[in-house]
């Protein structure tokens, strides 16, 4: 079991991406709108502070998830800036498997999916394991980690031994993640290509049940309990 969906995880980031991106957008997408600071990778490489907490507003309410830096450094690093920039903001929840996880992080817009897609980050570590409520990257193989992340519905320790790498947790609103719609299940993974060289118009015009970001950002870290 865990072989087959390691496979299918490595096969939903690497999968007809690279050909895809190469086409040009639908003559009908919206125009972009976006923070271009996200167009340069390399420069948005600010150390994050060792706990932070992300609010994320969506289309079915709020969570809050908490980042753990000394969990995985690399994978928290990337995430602060990500969110500090409005890398989320409008992207979709675009694959949600019932009692496994739910999956984002291509960006809204093709250009910023693609300029992201060229900058990995290192592997971290495992330092905890892929329970329910943990956020971990999604990869194509050792190295591969850019900006799509998976937040698990359930137990999914049978990934600690394969690299994936939790970096935080949601800490309150994880009803909210469990209402995300799951309805079109694993018909999207293999359409990653798509999703990034044509962005959100596209997602929205083939799959418009989807839940998406409204907004997501980065607030004062302080304790709390994790809530439903």
């Amino acid at each position: 079991m865990s072989k087959a969906w390691r496979v299918i995880l490595a096969l939903a980031l690497c999968a007809g991406i690279a050909a895809a991106q190469a086409k040009a957008p639908e003559k009908n997408a919206p125009a972009a709108s976006f923070n271009r600071a996200l167009l340069n990778p390399a420069a948005l490489n600010e150390k994050a502070p060792d706990t932070y907490d992300v609010k994320f507003n969506t289309t079915k309410g709020e969570f809050v998830v908490r980042v753990t830096r000394a969990w995985a450094p690399f994978g928290a690093d990337r995430f602060y800036n990500l969110v500090k920039n409005g890398f989320y903001d409008e992207a979709s929840f675009f694959r949600a498997v019932e009692k496994f996880m739910v999956q984002f992080g291509l960006s809204a817009h093709p250009e910023v999916s693609a300029a992201w897609q060229r900058a990995p980050i290192k592997d971290d570590p495992r330092k905890t394991s892929n329970s329910r409520g943990k956020i971990t990257y999604a990869m194509a193989g050792p190295n591969t980690r850019t900006t799509q992340v998976f937040i698990s519905y359930g137990d999914n320790s049978f990934l600690d031994n394969q690299g994936f790498s939790p970096f935080g947790e949601v800490v309150k609103g994880m009803n909210v993640v469990d209402s995300f719609y799951q309805g079109y299940g694993e018909q999207t993974t293999q359409r990653q290509g798509e999703i990034a060289a044509y962005g959100k118009a596209w997602l929205v015009k083939n799959y418009p049940k989807l839940d998406s970001i409204i907004k997501a950002e980065i607030v004062a870290a302080a304790p709390a309990k994790k809530t439903p």
